[in-house]
């Protein structure tokens, strides 16, 4: 294929990169993360550029000599600085002679030098220099490096620093790197030997398969010793690998490598937060699960407590029993005779005292039945609330603090739950939060003792009070009715109908016991479920944000990732076809 469909072909590749890489940078902005942002746009802006060969290592290592030797253009192209502090990010590229300094970290040397037509060479400040802000240029350099050249003192490639900042370019961008052992002329055979392979199985160690390890004397180079400096092995390893038509596609396949770094980065911080955000939800509905099994567990106890009541069929039999006994023919002449003699044995009086005996047995039995009933249905209102707060107590963080990126998004919910347990445990100690006003009749005599306990204590003492109210409205409400039948009753009359009115009004008053009963402490149930329930309104409006922002980063990630992958996928076919060979 023509030089001039090549490159017809890569400047088309190069042109939907850089696009691509403009939509990446969007992606970084719109999740936040300066860093990212900065690597994308530093990638975007470089995309034209030639080859990188970025220079690392640590002060005095020898950096500035190696490259001058390198380019051997008979000048001193990076300034060879004795004082570190005055050391500066300088990049080596192709063109008239002149050097614009970018700014006070940062100047870019051209130079007609033919090697860079195809690369470009970044001299960096010392990994372990004190100089503010030169680490952090350095290392923004790294992302768009193409090739990384880890320098290393020959005597001494062993120390901490300089492994650390490669384990940064190992760990965070994976490029690719080759080490240079300089200064080699200061040292013995044998012992630059000994270091060579020092440094060969300290990268094995961290990763590197089959690393490149040079020795040279950049010295010996520029003093015109090339051969013996070790620099010819240098060089024919970046013929052999790099230059000769190879170097522009290298580096379109090395920023794609990089955009796919960048990708991953921002896809484990959303996987995070999809992951969270399903975490959350799914504690959400276990909340919403458990409030709706208690809420039926307690309204059962409100069932078995109504079905309970057998008590008051007892009571109202016997009395029905008495009642008929006592109405009589000659049971009631017997009565109005002796009445003659006292009233308490007259109809009205024995109809006074079986009332009042029916009531007291009714509120005493009652009261006992319903206390009882009480009981589990205030124990499971209680479990209900509990459990919902050892919900909220263990629900599981998966997003950290310290993500790389979304950590502002980790912070914000770290307060929204601790909101939730605070505003959550305040509820529960609150006594009127478990006080439903609309239970309790206005005109009612027993009202909730609050000052026998806050919060959830409280829950028995209402149910109880509710109850006992509506069981003593109910047998007042027959009694009534009683009194009334009876009010005129004269001797051997209307008998079947006074045994029928009070049969039927005994019924009524037990269907409208049970009804009252089950239908308030229902109410009551829903209405404490529906409050605790309302504690989430905060987390429930975190979880609908988020669910909106993660489905258009998610959006907009799966629209670089195709990008990346269409591109990738095209320049390996070009590829196959010779293309940049």
């Amino acid at each position: 294929m023509s030089h001039e469909i090549v490159d017809t072909t890569f400047r088309s590749f190069r042109v939907r990169l850089s696009e691509t890489l403009k939509t990446l940078h969007e992606l970084t902005e719109r999740i936040k993360s300066p860093e990212l942002a900065q690597n994308a746009s530093d990638l975007r802006e470089r995309v034209n550029e030639p080859f990188m060969f970025v220079i690392v290592g640590e002060v005095k290592s020898g950096k500035s000599s190696l490259i001058n030797a390198l380019l051997n253009t008979g000048t001193e192209v990076c300034k060879v600085a004795p004082d570190p502090c005055t050391d500066t990010i300088q990049q080596v590229l192709y063109g008239e002679e002149q050097t614009v300094v970018v700014n006070e970290y940062l100047k870019k040397i051209y130079h007609p030098v033919d090697i860079l037509k195809e690369i470009a060479v970044v001299d960096t400040p010392g990994t372990n220099t004190i100089i503010k802000h030169h680490q952090e240029i350095t290392e923004r350099f790294i992302p768009v490096s193409d090739l990384i050249v880890f320098v290393f003192e020959a005597k001494n490639p062993y120390r901490q620093s300089a492994w650390e900042f490669f384990d940064y370019i190992s760990a965070e961008w994976r490029k690719k790197v080759i080490f240079v052992l300089q200064q080699s002329d200061l040292m013995e055979p044998d012992d630059l030997l000994v270091n060579i392979k020092g440094v060969a199985t300290q990268a094995e160690k961290k990763g590197v398969a089959e690393p490149q390890v040079f020795a040279v004397s950049a010295k010996s180079a520029l003093n015109g010793n090339l051969e013996s400096s070790g620099m010819v092995e240098v060089i024919d390893y970046i013929h052999g690998h790099i230059t000769g038509g190879r170097a522009p596609w290298l580096k379109l396949e090395n920023n794609l490598d990089t955009a796919r770094e960048i990708m991953n980065k921002i896809g484990a911080g959303l996987d995070a937060r999809q992951q969270q955000l399903n975490e959350d939800g799914s504690f959400r509905k276990e909340v919403s699960e458990t409030l709706s099994q208690q809420g039926k567990r307690s309204k059962k106890h409100v069932y078995m407590l109504v079905e309970n009541l057998v008590a008051y069929d007892r009571i109202t039999g016997q009395a029905e029993k008495n009642l008929g006994g006592g109405l009589s023919f000659f049971t009631l002449i017997k009565r109005s005779f002796l009445s003659i003699f006292t009233k308490k044995e007259s109809p009205t009086g024995w109809l006074t005292e079986l009332t009042e005996k029916m009531e007291t047995d009714l509120k005493q039995e009652l009261t006992i039945k319903v206390n009882d009933g009480v009981v589990s249905v205030a124990d499971s209102i209680q479990q209900m609330a509990k459990m919902i707060q050892l919900k909220i107590q263990n629900s599981k963080t998966i997003l950290k603090e310290d993500q790389e990126i979304f950590a502002d998004i980790s912070e914000k919910r770290v307060q929204v739950m601790q909101d939730l347990q605070e505003t959550f445990s305040n509820f529960l100690n609150r006594a009127e939060n478990f006080v439903d006003e609309g239970m309790i009749p206005s005109d009612s005599k027993f009202t909730p003792d609050l000052a026998k306990g806050g919060g959830l204590a409280v829950i028995g003492v209402v149910i109880a009070a509710v109850t006992k109210s509506m069981a003593f409205d109910i047998t007042g409400g027959i009694l009534s009715a009683i009194g009334i039948l009876f009010a005129g009753i004269t001797v051997g009359l209307k008998r079947r109908k006074v045994m029928s009115s009070f049969t039927e009004e005994v019924a009524k008053g037990r269907e409208s016991l049970e009804e009252d009963i089950r239908t308030k402490l229902e109410k009551y149930v829903d209405t404490i479920e529906q409050r605790i329930d309302d504690n989430f309104q905060d987390f429930d409006a975190m979880i609908h944000l988020e669910d909106q922002e993660l489905s258009l980063l998610m959006t907009k990630y799966q629209t670089v990732d195709q990008q990346i992958h269409s591109i990738e996928g095209e320049i390996k076919e070009q590829g196959n076809r010779g293309i940049g060979e």
